[in-house]
């Protein structure tokens, strides 16, 4: 089985970690600059409680040079995808699975899912339909990443906890061959890929975990535990928790979880940086601009208002176009 992990951020080498311990798959990791080269001359480092694990795996910077794959994880930022789709393209065969990241609402949302919006496309979310025509609906598998990351250098990742989860989907909710193979991989690669039949529901619930706690975490720069100690901002979680689940069920969806268990989950996490936070405190682009998208697009389509989270996202903007780090 050839399974390519396109973008060797956290995500992708938390993966990539983890498949390329399954002796039958050939993996190939695509990554660039100093990711590129750590990866070439020694391989993934993962940190885990149980300590630190070298992983030699195939990179290279050239997708092109690759046979179709089997299936390809897209593990780039939300605004990074758009640039990288004609390097994907060479990846797909006619067979080829891809699942592609879903910080926010992926463009297929609307592929197969039964109603009056069957079918319908996002131009907030993919300009053009770029995504849709190359990536293609068909293609796509759901996927919600449930992790706790820390990038400490090119290929080097740290896990903050035990608890991770990666349920997959069929945007019909079928079990196909396809998601069955899957599913077995990444179990085999020490994964949990629970199969869901409504995997939009748990694309919702990470999309609203990151839509609030993320812009939280970034504006106030405190851990989840030191949120937790303010109950008038755990107050402004949950107002913003309302409304992104009251679009998700105007739009049919079922969250895979009671909010007042998701925010007791979270804080529980008490020692740990939100992603946005990490990536404020070093520079980097902060991946607001596809969560802003997401709840603007399906808000307008549900007829509904989400007005602490407009405020939460003007003052995140304004303070990272301040920072230097606002998304193009």
């Amino acid at each position: 089985m050839r399974i390519c992990i396109y973008g060797a951020g956290a995500i992708g080498c938390y993966l990539g970690a983890h498949l390329a311990r399954v002796p039958d798959i050939s993996l190939t990791m695509v990554a660039r600059g100093a990711t590129l080269a750590a990866l070439r001359e020694r391989g993934l480092r993962l940190e885990t409680a149980g300590g630190s694990t070298e992983i030699t795996v195939q990179a290279t910077d050239a997708p092109a040079t690759l046979p179709p794959q089997d299936v390809v994880f897209i593990t780039l930022k939300a605004h990074q995808l758009s640039g990288a789709l004609a390097g994907i393209a060479p990846l797909l065969g006619p067979e080829t699975a891809v699942v592609p990241p879903t910080t926010g609402i992926p463009y297929w949302y609307f592929h197969r899912l039964a109603g009056p919006h069957e079918g319908r496309r996002l131009e907030r979310l993919d300009p053009g339909g770029r995504q849709w025509a190359v990536l293609t609906p068909e293609r796509a598998i759901g996927c919600a990443f449930w992790v706790g990351l820390d990038t400490l250098g090119p290929g080097t990742v740290r896990q903050e906890g035990t608890g991770a989860g990666f349920p997959i989907g069929e945007p019909d909710g079928t079990r196909s061959d396809r998601l069955l193979r899957l599913h077995r991989v990444m179990t085999e690669a020490g994964l949990r890929a629970p199969i869901r039949d409504d995997i939009r529901g748990e694309i919702w619930t990470k999309m609203i975990n990151s839509l609030v706690w993320n812009p939280i975490a970034t504006l106030t720069r405190a851990t989840l535990g030191e949120i937790g100690t303010a109950p008038d901002v755990v107050a402004l979680a949950r107002a913003m928790m309302g409304e992104a689940e009251a679009v998700a069920r105007a739009l049919g969806a079922t969250l895979s979880a009671p909010a007042e268990r998701r925010i007791a989950w979270t804080l529980a996490a008490a020692g740990h940086r939100m992603s946005m936070l990490q990536d404020l405190e070093r520079g980097r682009i902060l991946e607001y601009g596809v969560l802003r998208d997401s709840i603007a697009a399906m808000r307008e389509i549900a007829g509904l208002e989400t007005p602490a989270i407009d405020a939460a996202l003007a003052l995140l903007a304004l303070q990272a176009r301040i920072a230097g780090v606002a998304p193009p």
